[in-house]
């Protein structure tokens, strides 16, 4: 094991080398810069486009036959009555004004807006003005605790007590649920780099030099441990271009503040969740990298991620059922499981619905289940790593010695 530090520092070196490397791990940090701009020019011709709207003035005539439209309000905006629904839009037929309302008796049956094509976006303006006259005159005749409640825009406040304190279930999930989806993006960001990375060797055919003087398990371990810091630093870009543009950014792309002094941390949810996370993520890594020393080809190993990824997320469709009923034996069995206990674990953590000798069984499981899949991998790139043309059998790799 005196060369695990040479075998690290090469994975490590070697990957970051590569500029397959750096396009995966930066095209989300530019995505997103790229979605922010766009937002950022959205919200801005957005902008202009109502303050030319405003700008814009335009002739109507209404006709009111609910009773409720206020004349005052109408002939202070320069609109005009008119005595039939067919003169209204007659007029706007023959050009003479831009727009008619007609306000039926039954408002039921919905507001009739008749207007001069002025653009695709700009006609909107007609149903805007309608929409406000209504409003505003009904809104004169009834008090304003009145109109807030028929127009639902009442607030309720909920304060959640457990065991006598005030509890906020939503704010608890935040912090732990971020291992969930910290977990969920390297995955699926580095399934790939964690399968290739033993098929590379073989396939450039070093891998007998590199055995003469290195022993399987160093090269796995080393391999593992490379993958790790490399992940970690996958992490550090997938999450600093989102902190850092909601920080700068989060007024102009009209994004809800965040009171980060306002989230609880409770530190026992958060250590399981660390050591759930982790304990995941040496399971399906070793398992990728196991993957990877049992076929002669990244082109070969690339076609198991699928079933790989289907057993990590899978779970994901029953969500809402680790939540609201964590008692159901589907519920327990995915929680035990190991090949499906990631999601499980992390959510039900998260959501308080999991208890600690649960979470310590769990881990238990995981622990050992990793231990056993690395050991495994070392095993079989031990026995395939001279296989250039096949696969390994499971049977053949527990029978030989």
């Amino acid at each position: 094991m005196h060369n695990l530090g040479t075998v690290f520092e090469f994975e490590v070196i070697r990957t970051l080398k590569k500029k397959t490397f750096w396009i995966t791990a930066l095209s989300f940090p530019l995505i997103m810069f790229a979605v922010f701009g766009i937002i950022l020019l959205s919200n801005q011709a957005t902008e202009d486009a109502v303050k030319d709207m405003e700008k814009q003035q335009f002739t109507a005539f209404t006709l009111d036959e609910s009773g409720l439209i206020d004349s005052n309000l109408i002939a202070a905006m320069d609109i005009k009555s008119v005595e039939s629904r067919a003169l209204g839009i007659s007029a706007v037929e023959q050009g003479k004004i831009d727009a008619f309302f007609y306000y039926p008796k039954d408002l039921s049956k919905g507001i009739e807006i008749y207007g001069k094509d002025v653009g695709i976006f700009q006609n909107g303006r007609y149903d805007t003005v309608a929409r406000i006259i209504l409003d505003e005159s009904v809104g004169r005749t009834i008090d304003s605790n009145t109109k807030t409640a028929i127009s639902g825009n009442t607030n309720a406040k909920f304060t959640i007590y457990k065991d006598g304190q005030i509890y906020d279930p939503i704010k608890q999930m935040i912090a732990p649920g971020l291992f969930l989806v910290l977990f969920y993006f390297l995955i699926a960001m580095f399934g790939n780099q964690a399968v290739t990375s033993t098929t590379e060797e073989k396939e450039n055919r070093v891998i007998e030099m590199l055995l003469t003087t290195v022993q399987a398990r160093t090269v796995i371990i080393g391999k593992i441990f490379a993958l790790v810091v490399l992940a970690i630093l996958q992490a550090i870009l997938f999450i600093a271009p989102v902190a850092i543009g909601y920080a700068f950014l989060h007024n102009q792309l009209a994004l809800p503040s965040l009171d980060l002094s306002s989230i609880p941390f409770d530190w026992a949810r958060i250590s399981m969740a660390t050591l759930i996370f982790s304990a995941s993520f040496m399971l399906f890594i070793g398992l990728l990298v196991a993957i990877g020393a049992a076929t002669p080809t990244a082109k070969e190993a690339s076609s198991f991620i699928g079933i790989v990824m289907i057993l990590i997320f899978g779970p994901l469709y029953a969500a809402s059922l680790f939540i609201s009923s964590p008692e159901q034996p589907i519920v327990q069995f995915m929680s035990y499981f190991p090949l499906t206990a990631p999601i499980p674990l992390l959510l039900r953590n998260a959501a308080g619905t999991i208890s600690i000798p649960e979470v310590m069984i769990a881990l238990a499981i995981l622990s050992f289940t990793a231990v056993i899949v690395i050991r495994i991998a070392v095993r079989i790139f031990r026995f395939g790593a001279l296989e250039y043309s096949r696969k390994l059998s499971f049977r053949e790799i527990l029978s030989r010695r």
